[in-house]
Formats: C-alpha cells, sequence, structure tokens
C-alpha cells in the first residue's frame, strides 16, 4: 500500500517545508484543495520540480470542465488529478481524454457520493486509475463518523481505492487490511510535532504485512 500526504495548507511556502520533511517516507504528494486555490498552479509546479521523484497529486475536486482543467494541472506538472464522482459522465471522461494525452492519471473523488461503491465501479469503467473512498472535514466532524463505512464501500467496491478521511496510526492498519491501493494521510502527518517521524512511522504502518 502506497502512502499519500496531503498537504492541507493554504501557502507555497509551508507546502514546500512540509513536503521536504515527509517526501523521503510517502509515495505521493497531494496539494490539497485550498492550497491549489489559494497559491495557484505554481504550485504544482513548484512541488513537482522540488520532488521529481514522487508522485505529483493535483486534487483539484474538479466538477465541470473535466478535460481543460486536468490539462491545466498536468501542463503544469501534476501526475495525477482528482475529479468528482458525482460530476457527470462526460467530465470524468473528458478528465481522462487529457490524462491520456499527457500519460498521467485521473482519481475520481467519491465524497459525497451516495452510494461509493457503484459509483466507484462507473468511474473506473470511464478510465480513472483508481478512486478514493472520502470523507471531508466537515463530515468527520459530525458526531458518531467512523472510517469503517469508507473501508466497507472500498472493500465491496471490487476497483483500486484509496481512503482519505481521517486516517492517522491507529487506522492505518485497517485501511492496508482493507485492501486500499493508497492511504491519504493528511493532519496526522502535518500537525505533527515532528512530521519526518510521523510521516516515517506511517509508512512503517502501511507496509507490514496483515
Amino acid at each position: 500500500m502506497q502512502l499519500q500526504f496531503a498537504i492541507d495548507t493554504v501557502t507555497l511556502e509551508n507546502a514546500l517545508e512540509l513536503a521536504a520533511q515527509a517526501a523521503p517516507h510517502v509515495d505521493i504528494l497531494e496539494l490539497g484543495t485550498p492550497l491549489i486555490k489559494a497559491a495557484g498552479l505554481g504550485a504544482i509546479t513548484a512541488i513537482k520540480q522540488a520532488h521529481p521523484d514522487k508522485v505529483v497529486f493535483a486534487d483539484l475536486k474538479t466538477m465541470d470542465a473535466g478535460e481543460l482543467e486536468a490539462d491545466l494541472a498536468f501542463s503544469a506538472g501534476a501526475d495525477l488529478v482528482s475529479v468528482l464522482g458525482v460530476a457527470d459522465d462526460s467530465t470524468i471522461a473528458g478528465a481522462v481524454t487529457a490524462a491520456t494525452r499527457h500519460g498521467k492519471g485521473v482519481v475520481a473523488d467519491l465524497i459525497g457520493s451516495p452510494d461509493k461503491a457503484a459509483r466507484a465501479r462507473e468511474a473506473v469503467a470511464l478510465g480513472v486509475s483508481y478512486v478514493e473512498m472520502h470523507a471531508g472535514l466537515d463530515e468527520q466532524a459530525k458526531e458518531g463518523y467512523s472510517l469503517t463505512d469508507l473501508l466497507r464501500a472500498g472493500e465491496a467496491a471490487g476497483v483500486p481505492f484509496s481512503v482519505a478521511g481521517g486516517v492517522n496510526g491507529s487506522t492505518i492498519g485497517a485501511v492496508r487490511d482493507a485492501g486500499a491501493d493508497v492511504a491519504v494521510v493528511g493532519s496526522a502527518i502535518y500537525s505533527a510535532p515532528d512530521v519526518a517521524v510521523s510521516a516515517r512511522e506511517l509508512r512503517e504502518a502501511a507496509v507490514v504485512a496483515a
């Protein structure tokens, strides 16, 4: 299972600092949606130039104009972009068209999708590389939230998937055991007293055999 670091900050300077500390221990560097909105597409280029050996994920959460938005991000240096699973099929297909042209990939983010397992299968049929079983920060803040529903949806979908929704040291083992291809970790890394140590410990937990 690969480890993805969701860099949820709003300044490029901070993003570069966090990426430098975590990069030796993660596979994918994700530029969070707020960062791209605040710093622009140049943030993608800066992270890719600083870490050319890492997969750079531009979390666009595209809802419309899939081909255009994906093309912009790939041209800026992204290896993966996200498109919302609740978007129209044509939007997802458009992003896939741009990915094929650039030799890159698309991830369908299933945040807000009422039937994540079913939509996951549809998205993969449209050509995405994998889907993300995702609960956003607002959903995580609700009373009674549990990662379990995301893991069950991933298992039921039967397609390649990542999990994002409060993954940390105590839950990453369950993510791995559910068969996820990628564990997406944000706060558990960037809010840690020592970013590098936290990333290393999560990496170790991600690769331990079930």
